[in-house]
């Protein structure tokens, strides 16, 4: 019996929203977007790269490591710049203004938001690595940086930009909320009276 193919979803989601994105000591950027379909694909492939990587989790003060959220950051540079690549101009169309597109928004993240970040943080941080002793657990040397408080912070910035991109991605590409999950739950232990053992024992 042959199989039958199962129907791939066309893009779909709001036909206009009001994008928004917080951009540190710069602002808010708003715009309209009247996103095409293209742009939302490329919306649903950049949000699937954002909600799997720690660059939009919280970095813990106790289990953080600060080389493993840079190493994210920018190699999720390096994957924006592809998804534009290979969507082409159709995700950057001329706009009107007051208008925004899915290349506005990620090249605008792109370069006001991560390269200032890694240009400044990655080769401070490199440089310090470069001095731990032979032997030297990474993780506790990276915590005695006197500057870890400061990069925690500007990490902390650019996660809120990335997270209200994420939820622009989000609303465009009509998909479900991948960022807050709800935490599983442990499984319930059976205390049903029929599995219940008497503390007594068995009766005489």
């Amino acid at each position: 019996m042959a199989h039958r193919q199962r129907k791939r979803r066309r893009p779909g989601g709001p036909s206009q929203i009001t994008a928004r994105l917080a951009i540190p000591f710069v602002g808010d950027i708003t715009g309209t977007w009247e996103p095409a379909d293209a742009e939302r694909s490329a919306a649903w492939e950049l949000y699937l790269e954002l909600v799997t990587r720690v660059s939009v989790e919280e970095l813990d003060p106790e289990e953080g490591f600060l080389r493993e959220a840079l190493s994210s950051l920018y190699t999720f540079f390096n994957t924006t710049r592809e998804i534009l690549r290979r969507y082409g101009p159709e995700v950057a169309p001329p706009l009107a203004p007051g208008h925004v597109s899915f290349g506005v928004l990620a090249v605008t993240v792109l370069n006001r938001v991560l390269r200032p970040l890694l240009a400044e943080w990655h080769p401070r941080l490199a440089a310090y690595e470069s001095q731990r002793p032979e032997g030297h657990d990474p993780v506790a040397w990276e915590r005695q940086w006197e500057h870890t408080d400061a990069l925690r912070e500007r990490i902390a910035q650019v996660r809120r930009t990335l997270v209200s991109l994420a939820r622009t991605l989000q609303e465009v590409a009509d998909v479900s909320d991948l960022i807050d999950l709800p935490a599983p739950r442990a499984p319930e232990q059976d205390v049903s009276p029929a599995v219940q053992r008497d503390p007594q024992g068995p009766g005489d």
